[in-house]
């Protein structure tokens, strides 16, 4: 079993920063692109950032220059540093992991966590 858990998420002021963490566990044999994704109500889950086992990352337009995603390759941790964060932000947080249990990869998401900015 495999286990996606996010953290770090908050209400902060229009300007303001906050980190994401994702710690995933279990019976990971191996992890391709890791990534975060956020939904806002009434809104369609959009992809934020996402970064590859050899570093290589992407991001949405809306978040290019303002978020930075990294990874811990020996933790199976990755991070979402957001800065100068708009109320536009606001939504739930998934984390998503494309892991392999030594047979096949799969997709598998976390719980989410709340963003809110908000004066």
């Amino acid at each position: 079993q495999v286990q996606l858990v996010e953290s770090g998420g908050g209400l902060v002021q229009p300007g303001g920063s906050l980190r994401l963490s994702c710690a995933a566990s279990g019976s990971i044999f191996n992890i391709r692109t890791m990534g975060w994704y956020r939904q806002a109500p009434g809104k369609q889950r959009e992809m934020v950032a996402a970064i590859t086992s050899g570093g290589r990352t992407t991001y949405d337009d809306s978040v290019q220059g303002r978020f930075t995603i990294s990874r811990d390759n020996a933790k199976n941790w990755i991070y979402l540093q957001m800065n100068s964060l708009k109320p536009g932000d606001t939504a739930g947080y998934y984390c998503h992991a494309e892991i392999s249990d030594g047979l096949k990869f799969f997709g598998t998401w976390g719980q989410g966590t709340q963003v809110t900015v908000s004066s």
